[in-house]
């Protein structure tokens, strides 16, 4: 008992004296080797405005909507080099007017392999590749109550960093094209592009993401500012005081802040973003908190 007393001490100690190194599929850091970060992240996202097509406007038979997402995000460190990266939200929706249900539950299961294909003097280059699909029953064709389009998806990223190796001040941006499938919807028929659909099946547009971020990042801390884009290569606009449809081109730009302490296995890492403009989307402004916790299987 007592040998096996000095093993969980021992563990324990190694856990604390482990430097966090907490990453995204979005960012250049990378978990060393037998090494798995859990990231617990709650996130809320809200508002009033929208872009009806180009047309920006209020509807107060909804008021304020806000969408609560809280997810396990798992980072795992197959090698020094290759991390993959899993993501499981729960999410739930609400109006602050009108009758509209909110739903809840289980969203997509994500997956993300990372890897740093080129790595010179502070300057890399990583290749991503990702992909999602729905674990949850919900309902993709009640927007903007629904909390997901119901659309499996494959996204290629490349991503390329630059880090100042004495001041950790970095530049990173990247670039994503995402493929999505065709849904089924509750219903035999239903209108997009002005046309008449008589099948309950729907093709999702797919889309592309943009992104560059500048920051600096140290061994207990990291702090950045960001501008993403994110927009669909085709689709149809939301009708004159309709709701919107999974084949409407949902485009976005926002700007926003994240950070992160991270003094040993355990941190702290938040964001705040504002929509600057879009079309067939919500003026959204958002935050979200997360609890890091590493373990390191050496």
């Amino acid at each position: 008992m007592k040998r096996i007393a000095c093993l969980i001490l021992v563990a324990l100690l190694s856990l604390l004296s482990a430097p966090l190194r907490a990453q995204m599929p979005h960012d250049a850091i990378y978990m060393p080797r037998k090494t798995v970060c859990i990231a617990g992240m709650y996130g809320e996202s809200t508002w009033t405005d929208y872009w009806e097509g180009t047309l920006k406007r209020e509807n107060l038979n909804i008021g304020r909507h806000t969408t609560r997402t809280a997810a396990i995000m798992p980072a795992i460190g197959i090698s020094n080099r290759v991390n993959l990266i899993l993501n499981l939200p729960y999410v739930w929706t609400s109006t602050s007017a009108g009758n509209l249900m909110g739903q809840k539950g289980f969203q997509d299961l994500s997956a993300w392999l990372k890897l740093k294909a080129f790595d010179y003097k502070g300057l890399s280059v990583n290749p991503i590749v990702g992909g999602s699909i729905p674990v949850g029953n919900y309902v993709p064709d009640f927007l903007p109550m629904s909390i997901g389009l119901q659309a499996r998806t494959v996204t290629g990223r490349l991503l390329l960093n630059y880090t100042h190796p004495h001041t950790g001040l970095y530049v990173t941006t990247h670039g994503s094209y995402i493929w999505r499938s065709t849904i089924r919807i509750d219903r035999d028929a239903y209108q997009a592009d002005n046309r008449v659909y008589n099948t309950d099946e729907v093709s999702v547009p797919n889309a592309y993401d943009a992104a560059v971020r500048l920051g600096v990042v140290r061994r207990a801390w990291q702090t950045e500012v960001f501008a993403e884009r994110f927009a669909c290569v085709n689709g149809d606009n939301i009708r004159r005081n309709d709701m919107p449809f999974p084949t409407n081109n949902m485009q976005m730009t926002q700007v926003g802040w994240y950070g992160k302490i991270q003094p040993r296995n355990i941190g702290l890492n938040a964001r705040v973003a504002y929509v600057t403009d879009g079309l067939n989307a919500g003026q959204s402004t958002s935050y979200m908190l997360g609890l890091l916790f590493q373990l390191n299987g050496k």
